[in-house]
């Protein structure tokens, strides 16, 4: 017998993966919370939800779930609250007065689910994430590999000619094989 166990098969959500599986909490914890009629129950099921996207995602993938919990929590209340305001005699009202009064409500669990999965993700490695972002943004300013966008060179009457080559088409990898039959 071996003394190595098998890797364990882990479960790895993309960005968008796991911003939908805390839309679906919370729009989950929204119909709970209408039938018991405890807004507690909509804000511990989008918790719920963040934690275990923040668990759960790609480490590579971390930035956008850090960014998406708001925008998560004001979509799903919004689809809640647009369908419950359809029978109302004032669509319009019932629509700014229930959204204004489930966001009030759900304030306290948004800042903690965002907060949680900050927590979680900085743990887990957002720092790199950051810093790798940071390292596109400085490389893109500078021109890339080339050491910074070349100066056009000044014509006679101010006309600035393209520079050489700028419409040359670049290609990136090594060329296909081609077989012919």
């Amino acid at each position: 017998m071996s003394t190595r166990q098998a890797p364990r098969a882990r479960i790895r959500l993309t960005a968008r993966g796991a911003i939908a599986a805390v839309f679906a909490a919370t729009l989950v914890g929204h119909g709970l919370a209408g039938i018991a009629g405890s807004t507690a129950l909509s804000g511990m099921s989008f918790i719920a939800g963040c934690l275990t996207a923040a668990l759960l995602i790609n480490r590579r993938e971390m930035l956008s779930l850090v960014v998406a919990p708001p925008l998560v929590y004001f979509c799903a209340t919004l689809l809640v609250e647009v369908v419950a305001a359809i029978g109302a005699p004032s669509m319009a009202q019932a629509l700014g007065i229930g959204l204004f009064q489930a966001m009030s409500a759900g304030a306290p669990w948004l800042f903690v689910g965002s907060a949680l999965v900050l927590a979680v993700t900085w743990r887990r490695g957002l720092v790199s994430n950051v810093r790798a972002l940071r390292e596109e943004v400085r490389a893109s300013r500078s021109g890339g590999r080339t050491g910074g966008v070349p100066r056009p060179r000044q014509g006679e009457g101010g006309y600035a000619p393209e520079p050489e080559g700028y419409f040359e088409p670049r290609v990136y990898g090594r060329p296909r094989d081609r077989r012919t039959d």
